[in-house]
Parts: C-alpha cells; structure tokens; sequence
C-alpha cells in the first residue's frame, strides 16, 4: 500500500464537509480538511444570515455527533407546518403533537451553525486544517489522489471527499458533466418581523412562480425564502421596505398579522444540478456538490446531511485503505436510493406547485384537503419531511430526543 500524507482529505469547510470532518473525529484515520476562505475572519460564504431548517432526522444526527448541546441555544422550533396554495381553497398541517415528537424540525442561522461547526473542528487536535488553500490541480493514481494547492504544496490522500459545494472545483478539474434544469426561478432571502407571534409554526404558501416559505426565528421574527421569477428579482430587490412588504403580504396574506420590518435582503438563482458520477476512483461527492436542490420543502442540506452521516459510518471502522471500491460502493448501496428518491420529490413538487395553470391549480387545491383529512397520508408525509423515512445508519441511530 502506497504511504500518503492523509488517509482522507475533505475539500470544502461549508456547512457539509465541517459535519463530515466531525462525524469522523473518533476514527484514528489521518484527516485534512481544505478550505478556500479564512475561518478567522468569517469569510465562509455558506455561513450568512439565512435559516436552515433542520429536520427532526438531522437534529438526531447532530445530537448523535455530540453537537446538539451547542446548536440548540441557536435554533427555534418548528411545532408546526402550514402548507397553502394562494388563490385556491385548501390547506394541509402537519403537527409535532401529532407525530409525537418534541419538534418536526428546528430553524438556525446559517451563520450560528458556522461558529458552532467551526468550533467543534478546532477542538480537534488530529484534524488538520488547510485553510485559506484553494485546490488548482488533481493528479488521480492507482493507490492515491494527489492535490496541489495553491501555495505550491503537494499532498496526498487514498480518498477525497468533494464537499465544495454546487460549483464544486474537484468536479471541474475531472471534467465531470452534470445535469442541470434551470426553473427560471431566483430566490429572494430575508429576515422578516410580523404583528402576530409566529407561535413556532413555518408556513410553505406555493403561488404560480414558486413557493414563499417563512421559517420561525427568535425574537418574533421569520427567516424568508421568497421564490419569484426570474428577471423580476431585481425590481422587487430595489422597492424601499414599506413597498417590498407590501408585495410581499400580497403574495403571502395575513396568517402572520401585517408584516412589519424586513432585514438584508440576497437573491440567488434556483437550478437542479445533479452530478452524473458521483462517485470515481477514491473521489466521493456529497452534499451540493453532488446535488444541488431547490429549496421548496427545505430537504437540501438535511439530505446533505445524511449523505455525510451513511459516509462517516461506511469509513469509521478501522479500514485499511479509505478510498477502496468496496467502501465506495458501500457508500452509494446505502445513500443512492435517499438521493433519487429527494430529488425526485423535489423536482415533482417544483413542477406541480410552480405554475399557474388553473386545471392543475384546482387539483392542488383538492389534493392538500385531501391531504388534511387523510391522517396515514399525512402521517406518511410527515415522517419523510423530518428525515425518518429511512433505515437509519448506525451513527445516526439509538438516540431519540
């Protein structure tokens, strides 16, 4: 067996690769985590003010990891979910009573979780950190991949794990293709204060451009995810607040009481990017860069999640060589069914609740009643929204909160 620097080297310290570097901590493997921006100064564009939404699945692997005690302090429950279609009768909700379970999901700032996951990385002594280091060169051979960084550094690892993100770098250096579909839709993000307490209740209203999901945050306030078209991002993004508020409870109604404030306001374009070998020779995808979601039913980073999670169980045990086929293999056996299962629901929901024509409107409509007074359906569709619709793996096991 060829000697390497690193038994495993993640590219990428958002959101993802953080989780896997940690998930793996107990391992005796030799860890390098590569990352292109400075974590002293914040810089991770990942780790910005939008809120994630955690499903009760994820919560479970954080608390599993041991990081549940530090995230919670920064997260809000979801107790419920109302899901509505605007201009047609017909509503469904989901409720963590119902399911009986402490919460179906929890919201935390993106830039919370960012601290706490940098944290947890630094208290590792065995993991070494390459940051700020950008890759510029992949040199691919039998028993190894070797790196070449930015700062003239050569090294070595029997695996890489590719967890930089939708515009992935590993993937352009091999020349990888990717599927894309481009749903002409951008998404506007803010934070949002409105009259009426939110009362820890996420609501998901689906309007002919796309969904407008508010997600509960602390001090009475809702981190917004506000689909629209694409090209009239920019006329919205430029109204003063009072008349970007205004547009905004048009589209959205009064459940919330009047909309009363909006923070910094970001925009980014909505596409499926899926990548069509996500697995290559001791190379691994996960997380954006090996799919990227749209954001309706909140699933992207939770399913990035379980993607680092079925990772970190494959290559926990003592394995001589990380980047062997089998445990590659292994790996995609077990997470590939969650993948094309996600990305098919999402893209399907995309497509139903995205367009304005009034036939499939009314079937909308029909089907969330429906869906309310169907409770295994429900049920069903809770379970799947939280993450639980899967044999877990065994990290992510045992614990129930």
């Amino acid at each position: 067996m060829t000697e390497t620097d690193y038994d495993i080297i993640i590219v990428g310290g958002g959101m993802v690769g953080a989780s896997l570097a940690i998930a793996l901590k107990s391992s005796s493997h030799k860890i390098a985590l590569i990352e292109a921006f400075d974590f002293k100064t914040n810089q991770q564009p990942s780790y910005d003010d939008r809120g994630i939404a955690l499903s009760y699945g994820s919560q479970r692997i954080f608390n599993t990891m041991g990081l549940w005690q530090q995230l919670a302090p920064h997260t809000t429950a979801i107790s419920d979910i109302h899901i509505s279609d605007r201009g047609h009768f017909g509503a469904t909700r989901l409720s963590a009573q119902k399911e009986n379970v402490p919460a179906l999901g929890q919201v935390v700032l993106a830039r919370a979780m960012g601290k706490v996951l940098n944290q947890a990385m630094s208290e590792n002594k065995t993991l070494d950190i390459l940051c700020p280091n950008k890759v510029i060169a992949l040199n691919k051979q039998p028993h190894h991949i070797a790196l070449m960084l930015d700062d003239d550094r050569t090294i070595t690892s029997k695996l890489i794990v590719a967890a930089d993100g939708a515009n992935s770098t590993i993937r352009y250096l091999l020349d990888l293709s990717i599927t894309e579909q481009d749903y002409q839709q951008t998404a506007i993000t803010a934070n949002i204060s409105t009259e009426r307490p939110h009362n820890h209740r996420a609501f998901e209203r689906f309007t002919e451009f796309g969904p407008i999901a508010l997600l509960p945050m602390p001090d009475n306030r809702c981190s917004l995810i506000w689909t629209v078209k694409t090209g009239d991002e920019t006329a919205i993004n430029e109204l003063d607040d009072d008349a970007f508020l205004a547009r905004l409870q048009t589209e959205f109604g009064y459940r919330l009481g009047k909309l009363t404030q909006v923070g910094r306001r970001s925009h980014y374009p909505l596409k499926l990017t899926q990548t069509d070998q996500p697995i290559q020779d001791r190379i691994v995808f996960v997380g954006n860069a090996a799919h990227n979601l749209h954001p309706i039913a909140g699933q992207g980073f939770n399913l990035g999640l379980r993607d680092v999670i079925a990772l970190a169980d494959v290559l926990i045990d003592e394995v001589q060589d990380c980047g062997a086929p089998k445990h590659l293999h292994d790996y995609q056996q077990w997470q590939q069914r969650d993948q094309d299962h996600v990305i098919k629901a999402t893209n399907l929901l995309v497509r139903l609740f995205s367009n304005d024509n009034s036939m499939i409107g009314h079937g909308r409509s029909v089907g969330l009643i429906a869906l309310d007074l169907m409770p295994p359906v429900k049920h069903w569709l809770a379970k799947k929204s939280m993450g639980l619709g899967k044999k877990q793996p065994r990290l992510a096991r045992g614990i129930t909160l």
